[in-house]
């Protein structure tokens, strides 16, 4: 990932606030954008670009934004699944827009995936084989590792037997091109971290004020409309599969309306479901950012007024 972290006017600048779920990025975004002579907000967190899923998401809403422009938010439908590819290419067009307008494009998340491949591009994968991943996909998840130790036992290595959706994917992959995945990983492509002048911080708050926030996000959700936005989104019938439709909340609360568990229970689910998943962004952001992204407790900086400072703006 680019290690780049100072502005200067040779390229065009873009800002990056980092950060776990529930770490407030977003009102650090807004004072950065306050300090900014014109800026554009973009999001990097997969769940907030459905438009099912503005409560559960934790979506901003206009009065959040404080008058700020706010980009890819809300922007794709449910039923319609938004890869790494296309968000890097809608953001990259939002970023070029910002740019063109004299505006600081700020982006906003913490799916690492997502500002992975905006940053460093993307491995130019063929298409797979259809034949080849259906006969991939229909294979235990033993088996599969196993074949994947054969043909690519580095990558096998490096992956924990009962990951069904890695194993199946690295397996397709030299299975259809003859190639290992990591080969084609290390030929990215598209990345425009070479071609910006990037700033970037990382939030990573106390462990124990970012899990207690978490669960007071959820049980704010729960009772402000967390319930009905399931509701509709389940009658919409989508495959389960999809990326809307195991985003955390919807799996407890579908549970709940089912009358499968009860209202705590459900609550409870989807308090650990969040911390689970807070957990695992904040061990990517650690040991995945570069170590020159300076990192920063947001409930230590939100009142400070040396912001702009810190971005080196």
């Amino acid at each position: 990932m680019s290690t780049e972290n100072s502005f200067n006017h040779d390229r065009p600048p873009l800002a990056l606030i980092a950060g776990p779920t529930a770490s407030g990025k977003s009102d650090l975004a807004i004072k950065l954008a306050q300090h900014a002579r014109a800026a554009v907000v973009i999001n990097a967190d997969s769940a907030q670009v459905y438009a099912d899923l503005a409560v559960l998401s934790a979506r901003p809403d206009q009065a959040a934004m404080q008058g700020v422009p706010h980009r890819l938010f809300g922007a794709w439908d449910g039923a319609h699944s938004c890869s790494a590819a296309d968000w890097a290419a809608a953001a990259r067009a939002e970023i070029d827009a910002a740019h063109t307008s004299g505006a600081l494009p700020i982006l906003v998340g913490g799916t690492g995936l997502y500002i992975r491949t905006l940053l460093d591009g993307i491995a130019p994968i063929p298409p797979i084989d259809p034949a080849i991943r259906a006969a991939v996909r229909a294979m235990p998840v033993s088996e599969a590792w196993a074949a994947l130790s054969r043909e690519d036992p580095e990558r096998a290595a490096r992956l924990a037997p009962a990951d069904t959706t890695r194993v199946a994917r690295s397996l397709e992959v030299v299975r259809s091109t003859g190639r290992p995945l990591a080969a084609w990983q290390h030929a990215r492509e598209g990345g425009i971290g070479n071609a910006v002048n990037l700033s970037a911080v990382v939030l990573m708050p106390d462990r124990d004020w970012l899990y207690a926030r978490c669960d007071r996000r959820f049980a704010a959700m729960w009772h402000s409309g967390a319930i009905d936005e399931v509701r509709a989104l389940t009658a919409r019938r989508l495959d389960p599969d999809l990326p809307v439709m195991r985003a955390i909340g919807v799996r407890e609360i579908t549970a709940f309306l089912a009358g499968e568990i009860d209202a705590e229970t459900a609550i409870a689910a989807g308090q650990q479901a969040t911390r689970n998943y807070a957990k695992r962004q904040y061990t990517w952001l650690r040991h995945q950012t570069p170590p020159e992204w300076p990192r920063i407790a947001y409930e230590n900086f939100i009142d400070k007024d040396d912001i702009a400072g810190l971005f080196q703006i």
